[in-house]
């Protein structure tokens, strides 16, 4: 069986706004103390994208990985409302994670959804 056409656009939709929120962060200067880390993070989330683009291409073969992609965006989606609520982060933070766990939630019905083969 097939997964719906759905979760094919879901998955690359996804990894295209990643890769147009993410590439031009090269662009901005690290924080001082703190390239390595800043560079590494924006590093590992672009190849995640990449990974986002290869579950859309064939989404019942790679139906494992999806909760695996659910977790990428949980890692940063809750922790953007937990600071965003104690006050720490701004609202333009918080409103990208928040897409972050829109994005993590439609990774899980995908989930659900996929047949397993």
């Amino acid at each position: 069986m097939t997964a719906p056409r759905w979760i094919t656009l879901w998955f690359r939709a996804a990894a295209i706004y990643g890769l147009v929120a993410l590439l031009p962060q090269y662009l901005r200067a690290a924080p001082v103390g703190g390239e390595v880390n800043f560079y590494g993070f924006i590093g590992t989330a672009t190849a995640f994208q990449l990974a986002f683009w290869v579950i859309g291409g064939d989404p019942a073969r790679y139906r494992a990985l999806m909760p695996v992609a659910v977790v990428e965006k949980l890692v940063f989606g809750v922790p953007c409302a937990i600071l965003f609520a104690t006050g720490r982060v701004d609202a333009l933070t918080f409103g990208a994670g928040m897409i972050d766990l829109a994005l993590g939630a439609g990774f899980l019905f995908a989930w659900l959804a996929t047949p397993r083969s």
